[in-house]
This record gives C-alpha cells, structure tokens and sequence, in this order.
C-alpha cells in the first residue's frame, strides 16, 4: 500500500464518520417528533437521487434524442424552470387544503407517470405532454410540500434541526443522482443505451436514466403509503393525529385539488395586485434580483457544463462527477463547519464575501489549462486521472484540474452565501407580510430562468460547436463560455457593494420598510 491509498482510506474512513456524526446530531436533537418526518426525509433523498441524475441528462437528452439544437434545447430547458417556479407560486399551498399526505401522493403519481411514459416518446411534442409537464408539475407540488412537512413534524426548537438534516440529506441525493448519470453512461454509452427485455424495446442512455428515475421514485410512493394522514407535532401535546377532513364534490381528491389550486392562482393573483402597488415591494425585490447573477451560475451547470465537458473531454467523461458530486459532498462538510465560525458575522458581510468567491472562480476556468500541466505527475494527478475520475490516458488533459479548482472555490463560496441568503430574505420581509413577500420572491428567478436557457445554447453552439473531435486544440474559445458567465455572476457582489447603505439598513432595522 502506498501512501496515497493509506491517505484515502484514513481520510474516506474519516468523511463517513464525520458524515454519519452530521446526521446523528441532528437525528438526535429531533427525538420525540413523529416517524414520518424521516418517512419524508427518506422521500427527499430518493427524490433528489432521481431528479439529480435526470435534470443533468435533460439538455443532452433534448438534443441525441430529441433532435434540438443546442439553442432549443437551452430555450426549451429555460422555459420547464420558468414552468416549474410558476406551478410551485400557484400549486405550493394546495397542501394547507388537502394535507400533506394527498398532496405528497399527488406529487408522485405525477412524477411516476410522467418518467414511466418520457423514455417511450418519440417526439419533442409527446414528449413535453406526457414527460415535462407532468413532471413540473410534480416537481412544483412536492418541493414546497416537503418543507411544510418538516415544519408540521417539528416543534419550534427543532425546526432549525429538521431543516438542517433536510438540506443535508438533499445535497447527499443530488451526489448520487450525479454519480448514477456517470455510472449509466460509462455502462450503456454516451448514446448508445440498450434494448429493454421482454418488450424489446431500444432505449438511449438519457432515455434509460429516465426510466431509472420511475423506479427509484416506486420507493418514494411506498414510504408516502406509510405515512399517517393529519399528523401534526404540537408545542404542548406532542404528536397529534388528526385526519384531514375529505373535501371537494364527493370527497374526491381531485376535484379538492382542482378546486385548490384555482382558488389558489386567485387568490396569487389578488396578492400579487396588492403588494405590486407598495414601494417596499419593489425594494424588496430589487435586492433580490441582485443576488439572481451569480445564483446563475447554478443553472450554467446544469444546461452549459454537460455539453461543454462532454463535447471537450469526450464521450463518457464523467462531468457529473465534477460538478454534481464534488459540490453538494463539499456543501455537507462546509455549511454546519461555516455556520458555526460565523455565526456572529451579518447575513450581508457573509453574502458579499461569499458571493465575491463564487464569482471570481467562475474565471479559474478562463485560466489556460496548460498552467496546471504540473500536477499531472503528481499525486493530484493520480486521485483525480485514476483514482476518481478513471481517464484514459490519451485523454488526461490538465483542464481537468481548473474545472476541478473552479468547482471548489465556487463551493467555498457557496458555503458562505446561500444559507445566509434563505435568511436574509426572511429577515427583510416587512412584519404581517412574510407570506405575501415570500410567496413572490421567486420572481426575479423566473425572470433570469428566460434567459439563462437560450443563453446556455447560444454558448455552447457559439464556442463548443458539435461535430468537432473532442480536445482543447479543436475548441481555442472554450474559455470565452465562462468569461462571460463570470462576468454575469460577478454583478451580484458589485451591486451587493453599490447599493450597501440598503441591504444594511433593511438587516440591522428588521426589514425592508426601513430602506425604502
């Protein structure tokens, strides 16, 4: 045994327990809650597994299968998040009328339907009508559900912990959905997939990974099964069961749906023409829309990365692995490590240094990968080549260690912001308004998520065109793909520091009120 195997066992060995301490400290703290609350943390991790490995395959599965260019396929991905965001502000509540349970099978009916049917359609438009809007529809109903779950089987002391073992379990899902696309594609092919038996039926990898997301989901339905409907814990009494009442024109769970979710979009709709009219409102989601620029990026890694790494790196590189495992395992170990050194430090100082990191790595990729051509004899080169990544060796090229450099950076930063971020909108909403505030504070998001899409086909065409050998010397711009997604993401600090006197007022005064 060498010393870099002595190294990673001691240093595995070491994660998982620091993994498993994680898990337990929460686990403990949330004794005496109800068991479907980790019924619903096992549907997250199940879920997430699923939608991991299918989010990353959708914009390659959109152009080998379906036939879209790259500027489609990015326009088309944009449009389902802006589908999603819209369902989640109209469907979200439909849970306080019909339960969580309901809503929860509801949620995976759809999911089951619609990645059982996707992978058998032959054409974009079957394919959007029976796979993508069903599943947005899932997706949207799901979500914001879970996290209403968690907050009904907790007590007020034990939120923040259920949250936390949420957010945990979550990033662990979105691991191995990513390590479950690498691990398909490097069995069945870039393309190539398979013939299913008995039915005889010939199905793409991307096609498969679908299809494997439906049977992932069949647990999810069982634990859902198990849960008991009503189940609410109480500050005083403990555990309560109370069966929600069965509503709707004969009781029927659909007309109660149908019903909610019109009374639903409403009520949006009277809301959103109420707080439209507030100057605070606007402030609100200005300061918002601040932070979207760099939040972007996150989209950039699930439409431009794949084609990008695939089309530069070849067939079977395992671009999940380099974004999708490497970012949610490091956010596990970082985010409880972070939040404990600086947990005196404002949500905004903590927002501005975190966002300044994760967009100053956006630009180690712009780096000539010929600067990190040293450590490819090295032991670095070793863990990431072989040991990790398994690379050809006629494909062991150094931009392996600035995509890797520039993921970790962005994670660190990552670690800094994005909690503090949930926080601070929080914070800033207006005392009575919380809801109404929250509720549209998905707006500036739906708004980039138009043209983050086209955008990510527009790049990918531009620089990374398809039809060309995979390597760096046939793709001499590749870099130019994240000069500019850096130089987008870099606003959010910028502007974070332009307009410093009102982040600061609305924190340090409790609200967005006191800024305007």
């Amino acid at each position: 045994m060498n010393t870099l195997d002595f190294v990673l066992i001691v240093g595995g060995i070491g994660l998982v327990f620091a993994l498993f301490y994680i898990i337990w400290s929460y686990v403990k703290g949330l004794k005496g809650c109800p068991y479907e609350i980790y019924l619903l943390f096992f549907t997250k991790v199940t879920e997430y597994s699923a939608y991991g490995a299918i989010n990353i395959s959708f914009i390659l599965y959109l152009s080998a299968d379906m036939g879209l260019s790259d500027v489609r396929a990015g326009t088309f991905m944009g449009a389902f998040g802006v589908m999603v965001t819209l369902m989640v502000m109209i469907v979200g509540p439909v849970c306080d009328a019909i339960g969580i349970k309901k809503t929860l099978l509801f949620g995976a009916y759809t999911l089951l339907f619609s990645r059982f049917l996707m992978p058998f359609m032959p054409n974009i438009y079957l394919s959007f009508l029976f796979g993508f809007f069903p599943m947005a529809f899932g997706l949207a109903i799901t979500g914001p559900v879970l996290s209403v779950g968690i907050k009904r089987f907790t007590t007020k002391e034990t939120a923040a912990l259920g949250f936390g073992l949420f957010y945990t379990l979550m990033n662990i899902g979105w691991a191995v959905g990513a390590q479950l696309f690498d691990t398909m594609r490097q069995t069945f092919g870039e393309t190539e997939g398979a013939t299913l038996p008995l039915i005889g039926v010939n199905l793409s990898t991307y096609q498969l990974i679908i299809l494997i997301g439906f049977f992932i989901n069949i647990p999810d339905l069982i634990a859902i099964l198990l849960m008991r409907d009503g189940v609410e814990m109480t500050e005083d009494r403990g555990v309560v069961v109370t069966p929600t009442a069965r509503i709707g024109d004969g009781g029927s769970i659909v007309n109660a749906f149908v019903s909610t979710v019109r009374n639903t979009a409403r009520d949006t709709f009277i809301k959103m023409k109420a707080v439209f009219g507030e100057k605070a409102f606007w402030v609100f989601i200005f300061m918002l829309a601040m932070t979207v620029f760099v939040r972007l990026v996150f989209s950039h890694f699930h439409y431009t990365f794949p084609k990008y790494g695939i089309r530069i790196l070849g067939e079977g590189a395992r671009v999940g692995s380099i974004y999708g495992v490497l970012n949610p395992t490091m956010i596990v170990f970082l985010v409880p490590l972070v939040a404990s050194i600086t947990k005196k430090i404002s949500s905004y100082k903590m927002m501005v240094a975190g966002t300044l990191i994760s967009s100053l790595a956006v630009f180690i990729a712009v780096i000539p990968p010929q600067h990190f051509e040293f450590l490819t004899d090295t032991w670095v080169g070793e863990l990431i080549y072989n040991r990790w990544l398994n690379v050809p060796v006629d494909r062991q090229t150094p931009l392996y260690f600035t995509l890797i450099a520039f993921i970790i950076v962005f994670t660190i930063g990552e670690a800094f912001w994005s909690p503090r971020l949930m926080q601070f909108t929080a914070q800033i909403a207006p005392a009575g308004k919380e809801a109404s505030y929250l509720s549209l504070a998905v707006l500036p998001w739906f708004a980039a998520r138009l043209i983050v899409g086209p955008l990510s086909g527009w790049l990918v065409d531009r620089y990374t065109p398809e039809g060309l050998p995979a390597g760096l010397e046939n793709y001499p711009q590749q870099h130019m793909i994240w000069v500019i997604v850096g130089s987008i993401a870099v606003i959010t600090p910028i502007a974070l520091l332009v307009f410093r006197k009102i982040y600061i007022t609305a924190e340090n005064k409790g609200g967005v009120d006191a800024a305007v």
